[in-house]
Parts: structure tokens; C-alpha cells; sequence
């Protein structure tokens, strides 16, 4: 005979094998929980490069980099990237990099204090580094805007430090040029956008000349110059005549070192997928990898080695999917 304190008992008391299948199902639960967590991660952390070979929607190749010990050493200071954008950097400011041409070693920036076609704004000007490791381009053309025809030194013999050179007592390397009369049609198709037009300026405040004209320095300093404004332009885009499809903004030349040879071991890394780098005291070169690895050479075994991890971590989970399942 049952007593209902026996029943209670019964009822309430499940036997030591079903506690113990509960145990197991829960610690195997939270097993694969934690490899699935664990592996997911894992293989997105290794696969992450240090050295991206973009930015934003710009290609990066050596001698650019998008961090610290990306690219060449001696570039790192003047192309940076954050935030998926790239900008050139000098004296003068900061200037988002529009477009890069490998090919011919040009990188096009933009000036946002710059005057175009369809606007007109003060500028201090531009000017480059005198130890950077870029020079303009030749296509590069600049115009001076709004320039003072009774004070700038681009209309007079006057070098920067306001002596005069006609008595031979200042250096040819201190004066300031005249400015390129070839130049004289740019002005006036400049002079003819509606934005500039509007300021009612004489056609004599203009003045065109190309970066050989910066001197040594290649500074362009409107402040000294008595000028308002500049326009840098580098492509009349097949509209010579019509100045709002003009390429504005300015092209700068690049070379890889002294014999402007490609390092071969650079090239051997990128085509390995890889983005060239330098470490250590000395920079020494290092290709880093998108298993997350660094080498000397190239990245065919970290890129393959990576590729299987990431295979071989999903088939772990599908497994201990399935075993879990089957001892429910």
C-alpha cells in the first residue's frame, strides 16, 4: 500500500540516470556554445591584415600604406588614412587624396580652400615639404586670382623679403616670377565663371604660372604674393574652353627611391595577395599577410594555411552540431 507521503516522493524525485542525461545535455549545450563562439571569432581575427591594401575606395599600393608600418617609411607622414579616407599632408594643410595613378606615379589631391568655376574663396595657398618625397607634376597649372597690381611681387622685380633685385644685390633664387603670359587665355576663361564674375575683377589681377616658377621651396604663399585666392587645375578634360569641366586640383609626381626602381621584393609580396610594410629599428621589409602573418618574402603558405583553417573550424561546428543533436 502507497501512503501519499510515498507518492510525493515518487512524484518528485526523478531518478539518478535522467539527472544525469540532463547534466550531460547542458554541459554539451555549453561546449558547443563555446566553440561556436570561439571558432566564429576566431578565424576573423586572425584574417584581419595590419596593412589594408584599401582605403575607402582607393586601391593602396607600395610606397602608400593605410598605418604605422604600412608602405614605405618615407611616405608615411605625408599619406595617411582614417576612416576609410586618404589624405596628403604638409606645412600648408590637409588634403583629401582624390585618386592615385600607380602607372605614372601620380596621386591627385584636392584643396577645399581652393577657387573653381563655381566658387570663389580666400586661400593661404600651397606648398609642399622641402624634404617630401614628391614634387608637382607637370601637367599641374596654377592660377592667382584677385592679386594686387600695385603691391604683389608677381608684377614687379621684388624678391620675398621686399628688397629689390635691380641694383643685382638679391639672389636670382629669392625672386619672385613673372607670371606666364601664354597663360593670358586661362585667365580669361577663369575670369568668365559666373562665381568670379561676380566680384567684377579686372582681367590684370590674374596671373598663371606652372610649379617650375615655386622655386626650390615650391611654396606658394598668397599672403606674400597679395593674392586672394588660387586655381590649380592639372587636365583641360578636351574642354579648353570651357572652364567648368576643367580637372581642378593638383598632381603630384612620386618616386620610388633615387633610381625610381620598383623593389622587387614589394612586388613578389603583392602579387602573393600580401601589402608591403616595414618593421623593426631599421624598417626592414616585411610583407604582411591576410592570415594575419608577417613574412620576409611572400604570403602563398599563410595564405593557403589561413584559407584551411577557416574550413576546417566550420566542419568542427558542424560536427559537434550533429553530436549534440544525436545525444539529446
Amino acid at each position: 500500500m502507497l501512503y501519499p507521503n510515498s507518492m510525493n516522493h515518487i512524484l518528485h524525485h526523478s531518478s539518478p540516470m535522467a539527472t544525469a542525461t540532463t547534466s550531460t545535455t547542458t554541459t554539451l549545450l555549453a561546449l558547443v556554445a563555446f566553440f561556436i563562439t570561439t571558432l566564429t571569432s576566431f578565424p576573423f581575427m586572425v584574417s584581419s591584415q595590419a596593412c589594408q591594401n584599401y582605403c575607402g575606395n582607393i586601391p593602396i599600393k607600395y610606397p602608400f600604406g593605410t598605418g604605422l608600418g604600412c608602405g614605405d617609411p618615407r611616405f608615411q607622414k605625408y599619406v595617411t588614412c582614417s576612416q576609410g579616407k586618404l589624405t596628403f599632408t604638409s606645412h600648408t594643410g590637409c588634403y583629401p587624396i582624390t585618386n592615385i595613378d600607380y602607372s605614372n606615379q601620380v596621386i591627385y589631391i584636392s584643396d577645399p580652400s581652393m577657387s573653381t568655376c563655381s566658387c570663389t574663396q580666400p586661400s593661404k595657398g600651397f606648398g609642399l615639404d622641402w624634404d617630401a618625397p614628391f614634387s608637382f607634376h607637370d601637367d599641374t597649372v596654377f592660377t592667382l586670382l584677385d592679386c594686387s597690381t600695385t603691391s604683389s611681387p608677381m608684377f614687379s622685380t621684388t624678391d620675398y623679403g621686399g628688397g629689390s633685385s635691380g641694383n643685382g644685390s638679391s639672389s636670382s633664387s629669392s625672386m619672385v616670377p613673372q607670371c606666364d603670359r601664354t597663360g593670358a587665355p586661362i585667365c580669361s576663361f577663369l575670369y568668365s565663371c559666373r562665381a568670379i564674375s561676380m566680384m567684377n575683377l579686372p582681367i590684370s589681377t590674374c596671373c598663371v604660372y606652372t610649379p617650375v616658377d615655386l622655386g626650390p621651396s615650391f611654396e606658394m604663399d598668397l599672403q606674400k604674393l597679395k593674392c586672394s585666392s588660387y586655381a590649380g587645375f592639372y587636365s583641360f578634360n578636351g574642354q579648353e574652353s570651357n572652364p567648368d569641366d576643367w580637372k581642378y586640383g593638383i598632381a603630384l609626381k612620386y618616386k620610388f627611391n633615387v633610381y625610381n626602381d620598383y623593389p622587387g621584393s614589394c612586388a613578389n609580396c603583392e602579387r602573393s595577395h600580401g601589402v608591403c610594410g616595414y618593421v623593426g629599428a631599421f624598417n626592414s621589409f616585411v610583407c604582411n599577410c591576410p592570415g594575419g602573418f608577417n613574412t620576409t618574402s611572400e604570403c602563398l603558405f599563410f595564405s593557403h594555411a589561413s584559407s584551411q583553417w577557416k574550413n576546417g573550424a566550420w566542419w568542427i561546428i558542424f560536427l559537434a552540431t550533429l553530436f549534440i543533436l544525436a545525444n539529446l
